[in-house]
Parts: structure tokens; sequence; C-alpha cells
């Protein structure tokens, strides 16, 4: 790769993302082996830096770092750090990069990770920041997607909240650079932003909005299915309206086609049916377990260029 940081999809060319994904399929061979990996980066520290909950991301970013040899440190939750003191987020990751090798940021404001990498010298990756971006996700998406109906001649659906959901933005726009055809589906007051419909007219893309799963199910290769973002809404009863209106059952699939690959980035709460699990149309769980090969690329790729 030719970046110093990951702060958002757009930055990522398909020679960027096929790199990523080719690297993935290399370390996800050999973690499927059992045998121990080579100790890439023995000497390097990655510090994980979440200004929100995490589970997947964060465990999986500590796995890859430690499955290629290195080791991590935790800021810990923000009560517990300086951040509760009043230090900003400039302040804070200027002293971190005194104390590793890379840095994974969460944060609850857009642009902060883009902020972030303008004080440091180390690598910055964007776990999330707020209703922005969520790179290293969507890297994780296309993987899960390349192994099971390929980027090219795809037609996806993504579903839920396009409005707030991060990991809808960064997918979308790093699909732009294959030959896909995208139609994204929600209620009307969780449409995609107009800056990335805007984006996503500029990069070529067709935006075909629907408030109806039915209308497109049928033609689908993927269905990217994704949570209402509760803590993003600023007024509950705004939430309540459209809590719960795509619930994704046995009943709903049965008018897909029949090589549907169902993904969620997880976590749920009643999107999918849990009778959905044991199908062959749910990749949700794989997807997951593909995080870790996926970020072991990234941060070799980012690290190495480092050395």
């Amino acid at each position: 790769m030719r970046q110093d940081h990951l702060v958002a999809a757009g930055q990522l060319s398909r020679a960027d993302v096929e790199r990523v994904l080719d690297r993935a399929a290399e370390f996800d061979a050999a973690l499927a082996t059992g045998d121990p990996l080579p100790a890439r980066y023995p000497e390097t520290v990655l510090a994980l830096c979440f200004y929100e909950p995490s589970t997947r991301t964060k465990m999986s970013f500590e796995t890859a770092m430690k499955r290629l040899g290195g080791d991590v440190v935790d800021m810990g939750g923000v009560d517990a750090s300086s951040v509760k003191k009043g230090e900003s987020l400039a302040d804070t990751v200027r002293v971190i990069q005194g104390y590793a090798d890379g840095i994974v940021l969460r944060h609850p404001r857009e642009g902060a990770a883009r902020m972030a990498s303008e004080f440091v010298d180390v690598p910055v990756v964007n776990a999330g920041d707020g209703a922005g971006q969520h790179p290293s996700q969507t890297l994780l998406d296309l993987y899960t997607i390349r192994e099971a109906a390929g980027l090219d001649d795809l037609t996806i659906g993504i579903v839920g909240d396009l409005k707030y959901g991060r990991t809808v933005h960064s997918l979308a726009t790093a699909l732009t650079e294959f030959d896909a055809h995208m139609h994204f589906v929600s209620p009307e007051s969780l449409r995609l932003p107009r800056s990335v419909r805007f984006d996503l007219h500029e990069a070529g893309a067709q935006v075909r909005e629907h408030t109806e799963l039915d209308e497109v199910l049928p033609e689908l290769d993927v269905l990217y299915v994704t949570r209402i973002q509760r803590e993003r809404f600023p007024d509950e009863d705004e939430y309540e309206k459209v809590a719960g209106q795509f619930q994704i059952d046995a009943e709903t699939l049965a008018a897909a086609g029949d090589d549907l690959t169902v993904m969620h980035p997880l976590p749920r709460v009643d999107e999918i049916d849990p009778e959905i699990d044991d199908t062959d149309d749910a990749n949700y769980f794989e997807q997951a377990h593909n995080g870790v090969p996926v970020r072991m690329a990234l941060l070799d790729l980012l690290l190495s260029n480092h050395e």
C-alpha cells in the first residue's frame, strides 16, 4: 500500500484493496494449518485507543498484532484515562506514539482519525469515527464478499441504517472501485447522507434507493444487513419509529436467489433471526472471523512502510 495511515475507504484504490486481500488470503491459509507463524514484528507494539465500546474490532486487531509476533498496549476505557481530565485527542496520540509503533483509534467524532494522523509519525488506523467511516471493516467485508461471490459483476443490497452506519459509508465507497451494482434499502429517515450520495455519484456509481427489500431481493448476490444505530439518534422517539423495520427471517429469504450470501458487521439486535445462522446463506460469523487475517495483512503492509 502507498498509504501511511488508513482513515477512510476513499484512500484505497482497487490495487490497494487487492493487495490487502491477497495478503490476507496468505495469512488465512497459514492460520488454517494451525502451525505457528513466523514472528514478523517481534519488537512492535500496537496501541489500541477506543473511546467507544468494541468487541470484534478491538479483539481482532489485538489478535492480529500478536499473530504477527508483536504486542499491544490498551488505553482502556475513557473514564480510566486522562481523557477524563480533559486531555485533547491531539495530546493523547502525541503521547501514545512514544509508546507504540502504530495506533488503532475508535472515536465518536467524525474526522477524529484523520485529525489524529496529522499529529503523529506512526501509522493510524481508523477503527470507526462516529457515523463516518470504518475502513478496516470494509476490507474484511470485501474479503468475505470476494470469497463468497466475487467483487465484479456483483449485485449487493445494503439494508438498514444507512444514515448513521459507518460500515455502509466505507463499503459503498470501496465498491465503486469494482463492477458492483448497489441497492440501498432503508426507511426514508435513514437514507444515505447527501454527502455520501454525492461522493458515490462523483465516483460513477448509480445509487439505487428503496424503502422495501422485496423490490430487489431476488436479484441480489449479497445481502448486507446493518443494525439500527440506536446510540447515534439524537431523539429516542425517532429511533422507536424505525426500530425493527427490517427483520430477516426464513420467510423473508424465501424470495431470494439460490446463492445469496447474508452478511452483517455485527453486533446484531433483531435484524437477522437466529434461524438463519445455520443455513448456507449465513456468512456473518465467517465475516467476523475474517477480521484477523485481514487486519494482519493491513498491519503488515502499513508497518512495513515505516521500517
